[in-house]
């Protein structure tokens, strides 16, 4: 009985993971991870003996204690990966925001030359040498 809700469990994760896909509520690269950790969990249930088997190998004497294990290194790693996706983000954020800074203050220089050419010619502004007006 555990084997069949530990099966059924799995299934919805799995569907509710290709639904968020479906959805553009997950990114590919991410759906990809646990994907392969669904059917990996999909596989320990169908077939308990190999954490039986892997624990023996790694000389860990309770199955559970393994499973603990791997699913403290599984979530550090996945911790781990979006710190580094976080901190590429600000950092493209950050000169997003320079460069935004940087080109208003062109087109403020350019508006100040702009106006006094203007000035200069007499007050003759003529429409069609106007800089369109930015829209917000």
């Amino acid at each position: 009985m555990a084997t069949l809700v530990g099966f059924i469990f799995v299934l919805v994760i799995l569907l509710i993971i290709f639904e968020m896909l479906r959805r553009r509520h997950l990114r590919e690269k991410y759906a990809v991870i646990w994907i392969i950790i669904g059917i990996g969990v999909l596989v320990l249930v169908a077939f308990p003996q190999l954490l039986f088997w892997s624990s023996g190998v790694l000389g860990v004497k309770v199955p559970s204690n393994l499973l603990f294990a791997m699913a403290i290194v599984l979530l550090v790693s996945v911790c781990l990966h979006l710190s580094f996706e976080q901190s590429q983000a600000e950092d493209e954020v950050r000169v997003l925001a320079e460069e935004v800074g940087i080109l208003r203050l062109k087109v403020l220089q350019l508006e100040e030359s702009l106006t006094q050419r203007g000035t200069a010619a007499g007050n003759e502004t003529h429409p069609e040498t106007l800089p369109p007006e930015p829209t917000a």
